[in-house]
């Protein structure tokens, strides 16, 4: 610019001052004969992007050009596709280069470029020659561009087919869809695509088909891809102030197939050090020493581009420390833990922390680290399987990584539950103590490995020891009637125990006897059991009970109550429905048991208890019956509690009718203690059936049965015969001082009257038959026998009804043709009557009649049979016409058809 500037003030001067030839005058079209030609220095194709390089010297002779212009020109006819204007803006520059990218692949078609420069802005200069790069040209197959490249997501794109000679292009399709065809020249064809998809293809490719006249296809791939993305969240550590780790995240990731192969390098901009591989997200360099404060930058390229992304940080404020293990040593309840912190790290405050997973946790502060931190893990369940960690923190930086994890047992701690059992022996001075124990182990890892047991007992000053087997959970020991303390160790290889204490207190001669219970709160999930609360019981409670319920052998099972607590659960997993248990609480105090309450029940009662055994022979009379058993109430086989005990009567019947129900009553006795019943209100001489059954909550269970007769009740009998017979003899006693009197009258009512024309021998014969008939009726079907003398004044037009007194202002007994159905009761009555009459014209004269009424007993029968029993009418009469003058009688009566 400055020789320019001085150039055009000299031509200004020597414009104003000229006035002749001697002056300064500068021809314009001479000038222009005589600018130079430019030339193209160099002339490059790169044609994996499409691109034309030109490069060309710059002349500062002083005839230096304001700017250039370029031109390219496309085919052999170097057509003018593209043109520019270029300034030079520093005259330091010996030689200029111009990058030119075309749309169209460089193979397709010839490409060619000139130049030249303007003076003083509007003079041209001469053109240079033409740089040409060749296109290719097809021989026997079908030639495409591009070919085999990567090309860039949604962008444009050119594709050409070069034909070989003589054949032409006809069709050019992508992944199978035709595209609308541009000519290159005559036999050079080309389509523009937009927008170029990314492929879903494993590869993803993009498929380009050209076909010719001749029938001649081809088909080749190329490749779409991304451009480069720049990192993000880039993050840089050190663990040990003498390497640096830096990561970053990517939009993308690389291709599988790599046509597009990414490389990441990092450069540290404030240091000499020289560019670092990366791999795709992270990348490891050497720190530079004495350097706190880093500016890096991380390059990312590919075939479509670069970029590059900055980032600055402070080495000292990213320090996380790496740890090692070291050593891992376990005890019962806690463990110590060693670890190596890596680096030099004596000037910074580090911190760790250490993990037992699961649920325990600890810090430990590691001040001036140059090697070794020691810690120690607390709390620890013994016997239990833990995984240890550690991670560290330098400053006030966040924490490090953890370190692999390791794996520890803590060791076992045996805990005795140690019970005892007293029996008295026969001898008042000695007693046989059986100590049992279990085992509790806290944790859940490996088995312990008992190696024996020590049982040390202590009574009246003296001291004796015994050693059991690891196998065994029991031990007898014979004891005085003293106190005496009982210690029970196990001895193990690693690990440690607690001893267990238990003391058997003086002679057990209890003032108090403990409180019996029944349980009734069982429930099928278990027992729920509850007691007074001691207020002296300052070492909780004891249970016991026997596995197999009162079963013997009984297998001791017990469970400890803390203090404070008179509530304990019982799961029915250990117990079994229709057996009894019976529970034993005892309650502590320093270390002695005192039996408190004694409880008994059921899990689930059941309903099949054994029958009870009827004891023979069975009392009876002839209204009730009594019954005694014998039963074992309180049997602990039993599977319920005995509640009572159900009796049922019933009748038996060996001449059952159809329909015929007997008689069923039951009867309970609510005291299983007793063991007899009455039962009264029976019938005499009858049959009845017996069962006795023991009944739980759960129902009655099986039953014992017999079968008893009721007496006869002769008594009664007799009362019934002798009755009238005392009756009888009473009247006659009565009546034998008046029998001349009796005689008498008698016999004037026998006696015919005068003038009477009766057949003696047909009135005999008919009151013998009469007579017999109701004879044959048993006492008990004849309600009641009668004779009545009556006096009676019929009228000649009135009918003689011949029946009871009571029944003369009433319903007839029986009218003809009716049904013994209709009589009252189940008798059937029946009418005998005598009645002498004398008649009179004139004067009615007086009738006496001899009723008898005799009520004979029906047969029952069945409802449906319909035959019933039918009654025959007996009449004895006379004519009138045989009667008028004398006197006559009439008989009529009324006689079963089954008696006759």
């Amino acid at each position: 610019m400055p020789l320019r500037k001085s150039l055009v003030n000299l031509f200004l001067l020597c414009f104003i001052f000229s006035e002749n030839n001697n002056g300064c005058y500068f021809d314009t079209a001479e000038s222009v004969r005589q600018l130079p030609r430019p030339s193209i220095s160099d002339f490059q194709a790169v044609r994996d992007k499409q691109s034309l390089v030109v490069s060309w010297q710059l002349n500062h002779s002083g005839l230096v050009g304001d700017f250039y212009e370029i031109q390219i020109g496309r085919t052999e006819n170097h057509i003018i596709i593209y043109s520019e204007n270029c300034s030079v803006l520093s005259s330091d520059q010996y030689e200029y280069t111009w990058t030119w990218t075309s749309d169209l692949p460089l193979e397709c078609a010839d490409h060619s470029a000139r130049i030249r420069f303007f003076y003083n802005q509007f003079i041209p200069s001469p053109w240079s020659k033409w740089k040409t790069n060749r296109s290719e040209q097809a021989k026997e197959k079908i030639l495409i561009y591009p070919f085999q490249r990567v090309l860039r997501e949604g962008t444009s794109a050119m594709f050409c087919c070069i034909p070989p000679k003589g054949e032409n292009i006809t069709s050019i399709s992508i992944n199978n869809s035709k595209h609308p065809l541009i000519s290159v020249d005559t036999r050079v064809k080309a389509i523009s695509v937009e927008n170029v998809p990314v492929q879903t293809s494993f590869i993803n490719s993009l498929t380009v088909t050209c076909s010719t006249d001749s029938g001649n296809v081809r088909e080749i791939w190329n490749y779409v891809s991304s451009p480069p993305q720049k990192p993000r969240n880039i993050s840089c550590v050190t663990p040990d102030m003498t390497t640096v780790t830096c990561t970053w995240n990517s939009d993308h990731t690389e291709e599988v197939d790599n046509h597009n192969k990414k490389t990441h390098t990092l450069h540290i901009q404030n240091s000499n050090q020289g560019p670092v591989v990366c791999q795709q997200l992270s990348c490891t360099f050497p720190a530079v020493p004495q350097l706190e404060k880093y500016n890096i930058s991380v390059v990312v390229e590919d075939q479509l581009g670069k970029v590059t992304e900055i980032f600055s940080f402070n080495i000292s404020e990213r320090v996380f420390p790496v740890v090692e293990w070291d050593t891992v040593s376990p005890a019962v309840m806690d463990t110590s833990v060693s670890w190596l912190v890596q680096g030099n790290l004596t000037h910074l405050d580090v911190l760790c922390q250490v993990t037992a997973e699961p649920y325990i946790s600890t810090e430990v502060r590691c001040s001036n680290v140059r090697g070794f931190c020691n810690g120690k893990l607390e709390h620890l369940l013994p016997n239990t399987r833990y995984t240890t960690r550690v991670r560290c923190s330098a400053g006030s930086n966040g924490w490090g990584e953890w370190t692999q994890p390791v794996t520890f047992t803590t060791y076992p701690l045996v805990i005795l539950d140690v019970w005892r059992r007293i029996e008295q022996l026969p001898d008042p001075n000695s007693r046989e103590v059986t100590l049992l124990w279990t085992l509790r182990i806290p944790g859940s890892a490996a088995t312990v490995n008992i190696q024996n047991y020590t049982v040390l007992w202590s009574q009246g000053g003296k001291n004796q020891t015994e050693w059991k087997d690891s196998g065994q959970t029991q031990a007898q020991v014979s004891i005085g009637p003293e106190q005496c303390d009982f210690t029970l160790q196990a001895v193990v290889k690693r690990g440690s125990t607690i001893p267990a204490h238990i003391t058997v207190q003086q002679r057990d001669d209890q003032a108090n006897p403990p409180v019996i219970r029944r349980l009734n709160s069982s429930t099928n999930a278990g027992f729920n059991l509850s007691w007074d609360q001691l207020e002296t019981a300052s070492c909780g409670y004891t249970v016991e009970w026997c596995i197999m319920g009162t079963a013997v052998p009984c297998t001791l099972q017990w469970v400890k109550v803390p203090e404070g607590n008179n509530t304990v659960f019982l799961s029915a997993g250990h117990f079994k429905a229709g057996r009894r248990y019976t529970f034993n609480i005892y309650g502590c105090r320093e270390n002695t048991h005192r039996l408190l309450e004694v409880q008994t029940g059921y899990l689930q009662e059941l309903k099949s208890v054994p029958s009870p055994t009827l004891m023979e022979p069975v009392q009876s009379t002839s209204s009730s019956v009594t019954l005694e058993w014998s039963y074992r109430e309180d049997d602990t086989a039993y599977p319920a509690f005995i509640s009572g005990y159900l009796v049922t009567v019933q009748e038996v019947r060996s001449d059952r009718q159809s329909g015929y129900n007997a008689e069923l009553f039951n009867m309970s006795v609510a005291d299983p203690q007793k063991k007899f019943v009455t039962v009264e209100g029976l019938q005499q001489n009858q049959e009845y059936a017996f069962s006795v059954s023991a009944f739980t909550r759960e129902g009655a269970g099986q039953a014992a049965s017999i079968t008893v007769r009721t007496k006869t009740n002769y008594s009664g009998h007799m009362v019934k015969v002798l009755t009238p017979i005392l009756l009888l003899l009473g009247c006659t006693v009565l009546l034998w001082p008046q029998r001349k009197t009796l005689q008498s009258g008698l016999k004037g009512i026998f006696v015919y009257p005068a003038g009477m024309n009766i057949k003696i021998s047909e009135f005999d014969s008919f009151l013998q038959e009469t007579g017999e008939r109701l004879n044959s009726q048993s006492p008990e079907e004849c309600r009641s026998c009668d004779i009545e003398i009556l006096n009676t004044r019929p009228l000649l037009t009135e009918t003689t009804i011949l029946g009871h007194p009571e029944h003369l202002n009433t319903t007839p007994l029986l009218a003809p043709g009716s049904s013994p159905s209709a009589l009252p009761l189940s008798c059937v009555p029946h009418h005998a009557e005598y009645c002498p009459q004398l008649w009179d014209q004139a004067v009615l004269q007086q009738t006496t009649c001899i009723t008898n009424e005799t009520y004979f007993h029906t047969m029952e029968r069945d409802p449906s049979e319909t035959q019933g029993v039918t009654l025959s009418d007996i009449k004895i009469s006379l004519n009138f016409s045989d009667c008028q003058q004398e006197p006559c009688n009439v008989m009529s009566g009324y006689i079963s058809n089954e008696n006759l």
